[in-house]
């Protein structure tokens, strides 16, 4: 029922086969747009989206947990308008929820 195909990456434009059983499971999961970049891109797009951004270097900022008085770092910075906790009493707050 579905052939090979032979498509391009949008991203670096090297040439990618859209194999039959990839396009049968495209099927079985509902998706209608075929795969535009070539499973090297797709990959390091992933890393990059799960790393914070492209390059991974994600700034960190200086701050003192509001519930030990540690000084912590985290990835956004601190107004002050809100409380800041260390990883430890972010994960007991939040597992009290």
């Amino acid at each position: 029922m579905y052939e090979d195909k032979t498509l391009n990456c949008v991203e670096c434009g090297s040439e990618f086969q859209f194999t039959a059983s990839e396009q049968e499971f495209y099927a079985e999961k509902g998706f209608s747009n075929e795969p535009k970049r070539c499973p090297d891109c797709r990959s390091s797009r992933k890393k990059g989206r799960f790393s914070g951004g492209g390059s991974g270097d994600r700034q960190m900022h200086d701050a003192t947990c509001a519930e030990c008085g540690a000084s912590t770092k985290v990835p956004f910075k601190p107004t002050g308008e809100r409380p800041v906790y260390c990883s430890d009493c972010f994960q007991k707050k939040r597992s009290n929820y």
